[in-house]
């Protein structure tokens, strides 16, 4: 496994890993668009992805305007095995390390995503909507 800073050639793969998933599956596609995808690559935050054998298995994105999880998502025959894990920590520690004091991200209620950001460390808030739980991990909860 080989983790490192996505780039903007990484961007199709990052599609195909984020359409394959089985939960968290977007609605409407149309609303992440290539773009988005670049922007947060170094303007609006940073990206980074695992490779193994020269495939993009998984990714990460942490934004930095409101120190969040963007995005983190694996393949699903590749779950299990620390990526998600991995990539998580990559996207939090470069959080922290710009001065982040908390991290926050949201996913749906009641799924495996759910149970592993709780089963990382991070605190479970309130629902931010009808289907969306929030997640917090502080700064000191990491040491």
């Amino acid at each position: 496994m080989i983790y490192r800073r996505a780039i903007s050639a990484d961007i199709d793969a990052i599609f195909v890993v984020r359409f394959a998933v089985k939960e968290n599956v977007l609605s409407n596609p149309a609303r992440v668009t290539h773009q988005m995808c670049e922007d947060y690559l170094d303007t609006l935050g940073r990206g980074w992805v695992c490779e193994i054998d020269g495939r993009i298995v998984g990714f990460s994105y942490a934004a930095k305007a409101d120190h969040s999880i963007w995005a983190l998502f694996v393949l699903p025959d590749f779950e299990g095995r620390g990526i998600g894990k991995a990539l998580l920590t990559l996207a939090t520690d470069w959080l922290f390390e710009i001065g982040s004091q908390c991290v926050v991200l949201s996913t749906e209620a009641n799924t495996r995503a759910d149970r592993f950001y709780l089963a990382q460390g991070w605190t479970r808030g309130e629902m931010k909507d009808g289907v969306e739980v929030r997640y917090e991990l502080k700064r000191n909860a990491k040491s």
